[in-house]
Order: structure tokens, then sequence, then C-alpha cells
């Protein structure tokens, strides 16, 4: 297994739990061999504090106390980022997740999937209960990214376009179209009423979100 700190293991989650001590996770491509991933901590030593096995995407809940992980039985785990307990299985996807990500509030998760669709779970006290499925893409969605204010959910797919949703009422808003490649990251500005898309094409485009308009 890669050194944590070594340029061969990949960060791909970083919590902040004080001004000392950071938590973050390793690739587990990069990591090991056994497709592990691991949760260190950085303060005057350093060492696993939980493993979670077979997994890709992840995101810790904003509070840091929930770790967000899609396995290869197509299900979302809900950890304890602290003991790396077990907490919840979330279930319905029909093919693989390719991306999770927790409204900002903490309470509620999106997931992201091969079957084109996106999933919107309710894992506030440790309940768990599909909220809504989001269809409209016709390809692979890789990237989901909140609104700072979470009323708004972005979702890149596969098919070129970038997809607006109300994350509240799972309601589609804006269908975006303008690259001709793959698009690779979007970005909301601080107040929510613009949006930045970057592609494969090497263009960066930047959107009204109430209008739905290239700026």
């Amino acid at each position: 297994m890669a050194d944590p700190l070594s340029a061969t293991a990949s960060i791909i989650a970083v919590l902040q739990l004080s001004s000392t001590v950071l938590r973050y996770l390793v690739d587990v491509k990069e990591a090991s061999a056994d497709r592990k991933s691991l949760i260190y901590e950085i303060s005057s030593t350093r060492g696993i504090l939980s493993t979670l096995k077979e997994t890709d995407p992840v995101a810790f809940s904003p509070d840091g106390k929930q770790l967000a992980s899609a396995l290869d039985d197509l299900t979302v785990q809900l950890w304890d980022a602290t003991t790396g307990t077990a907490l919840q299985t979330l279930k319905g996807h029909q093919l693989l997740i390719l991306a999770v990500a927790f409204f900002p509030d903490g309470k509620q998760l999106a997931s992201a999937s091969d079957d084109n669709t996106v999933q919107l779970w309710d894992a506030a006290a440790g309940l768990v209960a599909e909220l809504q499925t989001l269809e409209g893409h016709t390809q692979s969605i890789g990237t989901l990214t909140f609104s700072l204010d979470g009323k708004q959910l972005a979702s890149i797919s596969d098919d070129l376009t970038v997809r607006l949703w109300d994350a509240t009422s799972g309601a589609a808003l804006l269908t975006l179209k303008c690259h001709t490649d793959l698009v690779n990251a979007v970005a909301f500005s601080l107040d929510g009423k613009q949006l930045a898309s970057a592609s494969a094409d090497y263009m960066v485009w930047l959107w009204d979100t109430a209008a739905g308009a290239a700026l």
C-alpha cells in the first residue's frame, strides 16, 4: 500500500477537523491493490482510522460525521466517519454508481449512476428513504454539484449536457447544451445565479441559471 502522503496516493476527500488535524480519504485504485478506501488522520501521528471495502466515489457530510461511498453491489453505504461503522445502505440504482454528494445541510444525499438517473435520499437522523428519481439524461451521469444554498443541483452526463434540478422537489429546471465534447466540471457562483461548465472541447461556458442562457 502506498504511503498516504506519497505522490502515488491520490487524495479524493479532505475533512478539516481542526487547525492541526486533517482527515482524508486515499484513492482506492492508487493506494490499495485490493480496492479498499482508507481514512487517515494527520496530526502529531498518522495511522489508519478505518478501512472501507470495495468503494470508488465518496463524499463527507458537511459536518464531517458521515461518509457516503458507492459500492460495487450498486448501493450507497453511509458510514460513521469517526469509527468506520456502517450506518445505512441505500438501494435503488440499476447500474454502477458514479457519484455521490451530500446536500449542504447534510440531511439529504444525491447519487448518480450509469443507469442515467440521479436519486435523492433522506439520510437525516438515520432515516433512509428514496425521495426522488431524476430522469432526463440519456447517458451516464458522473458528477453532481449543489449550489451553496442547496436549492439547485447540477448533473454532468456523457450526453454532453449539464442539467439543473430543483434540489427540493426534484423538478427539472434547465438543460444546458453548448459543449461538443465531454463536460468535465461545473461550479456555481456564490449566489447560485451563475454556473460555469468546463469541457474536453477546451471551452468554459458561463450560464445564467435563471434564464438558462449562456453569458
